[in-house]
């Protein structure tokens, strides 16, 4: 049979599509049917299938792989409750502008017969809801309904265009049984005709208004969030600042490295607050979303802003507003080397200037003063515990030089991000949005699309996660290890056991800084995880025992296992680290190292 469901893989793997993230159900009988018959027939010619036990993993491996890749996955859910059990990887790859196609069933709409996959089961009817699509609606940039067979690959052509096309992002089909089930005649559509929308750069007149401002300024800044998802709009990044010297870069985490650490003009990665913000008099803002907190942080008064992105209103943000006196909406690698050009082609003389070369010598000095204070932090304590500044640069020590790094360390972002130092375009992959637990799924996700890229199991690069404790638990550990070891996928991956959410906390301060709360432990806000669970166990349990699994709380302990974990991972295991920040915590009481893989 040639059915409306093998169309819909087809198409999927003629777009591009290799692999396919499942969580089946009593709605995929014809794509249960579809699968087999494409791993009979067409073995090299058929989108590869991974078998999720939790839909938000599934969806996070689908982020993952396309966040690095650029290019569209897709994920096959349950009905309503798996699109649900979707959950914050949703709004994740909503924000995290991921390419990913998901696909769910619905109950069939026949009850006595009428059609091949009429209802046969009890939970068919209450599956059935008035309008299943508008549980990811707003989150997606198309939603729509395959209604019968033999359009099927129109369908599935257009949603990808809108996956792809910036600002990208996720989007979502479904298809009752009986239009599943439709025997069609087997076409194929002209893919040339479903390419993504493509977005240009700025015309003559706005380029010639963005370089004379950069010029003219005498504290230029740029402020950045996901421009080096396009790992060439790094390269151009770096030429504008070559070009203006003295122009300096802000990165605030958005989901990429945008710029590389090594370069003078380099400030690192905040989130939105830093000195910087205050003393610019003209601020490009590029590809951001939150380029400063206004309560925290703001510009001066007389700054200029130009805001430049691929969606410069936030159209899916109800409350969003920068003072700029000009926005376009525009391609960032595109735009930065026009106006890389144009100063150089025409304003050469002002920047070989003696102002542009003091300007970069101090710049100099204050990149290296800045590299000085990093270092000074990763330090251990006099008793040989140590904090998480002084555990990420021996991380960064131990793992190659090309390590992908998957990162959702949320309070400690700032930390991780300044010992890391990232230099090449696409090794900084931070969770786009603001659901923890991606980086369980969205670093199997990464190290399974390098692979794959690579041509096989562990030829790809190696892949770092570094995630909060409490995040930890958020990605689902028990499926996320399992399927780890099902297909093969090695991370090496590095909690930071601080004991518990220390973000609330945060946030209560902001807020409250002499209140009740700011007089009390975690244990009394309900943020605690004392004791603290054993994490590398979980995950080692959940690999039926195959996991590399420890717990350092010392320098020593952490200088003895730390280069088992990297040979575990190289090795083709998983390796998980549960690092104990700030000495001794939780069960494991002294600080005694305890390796149990």
């Amino acid at each position: 049979m040639y059915t409306a469901s093998f169309a819909f893989f087809e198409a999927l793997w003629d777009a591009g599509v290799t692999h396919v993230f499942v969580n089946l159900g009593s709605d995929h009988p014809s794509i249960i049917e579809a699968i087999v018959k494409g791993q009979n027939e067409k073995p090299d010619q058929f989108p590869r299938i991974i078998t999720c036990p939790n839909e938000m993993v599934a969806l996070s491996m689908a982020d993952g792989y396309a966040r690095l890749t650029n290019k569209p996955q897709a994920v096959i859910v349950h009905v309503d409750v798996g699109t649900q059990g979707l959950g914050a990887a949703v709004h994740n790859a909503s924000c995290g502008r991921a390419p990913v196609l998901i696909f769910a069933g619905l109950s069939p709409y026949t009850i006595e017969g009428e059609y091949r996959g009429s209802r046969t089961e009890y939970i068919h009817w209450i599956q059935d809801v008035p309008d299943q699509k508008q549980i990811v609606a707003q989150y997606c940039r198309y939603v729509g309904e395959i209604k019968r067979g033999r359009n099927v690959k129109q369908l599935v052509n257009r949603a990808l265009s809108f996956a792809t096309s910036e600002p990208r992002g996720p989007v979502y089909l479904c298809g009752a049984r009986e239009a599943m089930e439709e025997e069609i005649e087997p076409y194929a559509l002209d893919q040339n005709h479903w390419n993504p929308v493509e977005l240009g750069g700025l015309n003559a007149k706005q380029l010639n208004f963005v370089a004379d401002t950069l010029v003219n300024a005498e504290a230029p800044l740029v402020i950045t969030g996901y421009s080096g998802r396009n790992h060439d709009a790094v390269h151009a990044l770096v030429e504008l600042a070559d070009t203006v010297k003295g122009l300096r870069v802000l990165d605030t985490g958005g989901s990429d490295m945008c710029f590389p650490a090594d370069h003078p003009a380099w400030l690192g990665l905040r989130y939105g607050v830093e000195e910087n913000i205050k003393s610019a008099d003209v601020i490009l803002l590029l590809d951001v979303d939150v380029p400063y907190i206004p309560t925290q942080c703001k510009p001066n008064p007389k700054a200029k802003i130009i805001h430049i992105d691929v969606d410069p209103l936030k159209q899916q943000m109800p409350v969003f507003y920068v003072n700029a006196v000009a926005r376009y909406r525009c391609d960032a690698e595109t735009s930065l080397r026009q106006i890389s050009g144009l100063v150089k082609s025409t304003m050469h003389d002002r920047i070989s200037s003696q102002t542009f070369t003091d300007r970069f010598t101090k710049l100099q000095k204050s990149h290296k003063e800045k590299l000085n204070t990093i270092a000074s932090l990763a330090k251990a304590a006099d008793d040989g515990t140590y904090g998480c500044s002084y555990l990420i640069s021996q991380v960064r020590k131990a793992v190659p030089k090309d390590t992908i790094f998957a990162i959702e360390a949320v309070t400690n972002t700032g930390f991780v991000a300044d010992q890391i130092q990232a230099t090449i375009p696409g090794t900084w992959i931070n969770c786009g949005g603001g659901g923890l637990g991606w980086s369980g799924g969205g670093a199997l996700g990464i190290k399974l699309a390098s692979d794959h890229e690579a041509g096989g199991k562990n030829k790809g690069k190696f892949v770092c996660q570094i995630v909060g404790d409490g995040t930890y638990l958020f990605s689902v550990p028990g499926s996320v290890y399992w399927i780890a070891q099902r297909y093969g996928i090695p991370v090496l991956v590095i909690v930071l056991n601080n004991q518990g959410w220390n973000a609330p906390r945060k946030s209560l301060q902001l807020v409250h800084p002499e209140g009740l709360g700011s007089k009390v432990d975690n244990r009394a806000l309900n943020i605690s995880f004392a004791p603290t669970p054993d994490y590398s166990g979980i995950a080692k349990a959940a690999a039926g025992g195959e996991a590399w699994a420890g717990v350092a709380g010392t320098v020593e302990e952490l200088e003895r296992l730390l280069p088992e974990a990297v040979e575990a991972v190289k090795g083709g295991k998983c390796a998980i680290l549960d690092a104990h920040l700030d000495g001794p915590q939780g069960k494991y009481g002294g600080g005694k190292a305890v390796l149990v893989g």
